[in-house]
């Protein structure tokens, strides 16, 4: 994939089922990819490409022409390991935690704020956890939310991202939702009144109300402790050499103080144990 001077490149969802075929023709033809001295096999010589979905602040945006943020932080760990520079390429989710990007061969690591589940792990090989994780409830302000059965009760509009743990999560307590594509979007249909209230993993919410306007309008209802944890994740079974250095990019990350800097640097005050192993 030829990309532009802009450090990723998109691909739509119209044109991604074709995009897919092409790529994965050509490294089943062995016409791209290499192996590094480690025996980390990448999809393209001297660079680790990663796909993400954007946007997802504060783990991964577009900022002043460059996609930053917490997980893009991590992941150029494991580049500078390996000698290389970090490449982002912007995927739909749900292609990225059913491991369909990896297994075409578009990039060597998926790194989308995704929560580590049994599921996925049918189609994915993930890292050692690098991040907990919570929902949070966000409302218009007025409205007297404490939980999700009172978005039931009071008859109100919850909005949510598709493919998410959020999503599952209010509907496997009994609340529809409206699906967005992105974080983006769902915060769109919150500001626009198409839904009342909307779920998401509590560190997007807490970059959103960063915004005077938002905060203004918007506030957090309930943050719920769901047992989430982040991991980056391979293609499975197709590149254990890479799944280990990242193990051991994110174990030496938080050994040696990088982890709480980047944290603080993009996420915020970390809480105690957040570096835990």
């Amino acid at each position: 994939m030829k990309l532009s001077r802009r450090p990723f490149a998109r691909i739509t969802t119209a044109t991604l089922a074709g995009a897919l075929a092409v790529l994965a023709s050509a490294c089943s033809s062995g016409s791209a990819g290499t192996t590094t001295a480690d025996g980390v096999k990448l999809v393209k010589a001297g660079q680790l490409t990663t796909c993400t979905h954007l946007p997802y602040p504060p783990f991964q945006y577009e900022k002043d022409n460059k996609v930053v943020g917490f997980d893009v932080a991590m992941i150029d760990l494991v580049a500078a390991k390996l000698g290389v520079k970090q490449v982002i390429v912007d995927q739909p989710f749900e292609t990225i935690k059913t491991g369909a990007v990896l297994n075409a061969g578009v990039c060597d690591v998926a790194a989308a704020g995704m929560t580590i589940t049994d599921a996925r792990k049918k189609n994915l090989d993930f890292t050692v956890p690098y991040f907990n994780a919570t929902q949070a409830v966000l409302v218009r302000k007025g409205l007297a939310v404490t939980s999700l059965e009172d978005l039931k009760g009071q008859h109100l509009k919850l909005g949510s991202q598709s493919s998410t743990t959020g999503e599952d999560f209010a509907h496997s307590h009994g609340v529809d939702s409206q699906s967005f594509e992105s974080s983006d979007a769902e915060l769109n249909g919150l500001r626009t009144g198409q839904v009342d209230a909307v779920i998401q993993d509590f560190p997007v919410v807490q970059n959103w109300l960063k915004d005077a306007a938002t905060a203004q309008k918007f506030q957090l209802a309930v943050n719920l402790e769901t047992g989430e944890r982040y991991g980056f994740a391979v293609k499975k079974g197709g590149n254990p050499q890479l799944l280990q250095l990242t193990d051991k990019a994110i174990a030496q990350a938080k050994q040696d103080g990088t982890y709480k800097k980047l944290y603080e640097q993009w996420v915020g005050p970390m809480p105690a144990g957040a570096d835990a192993s």
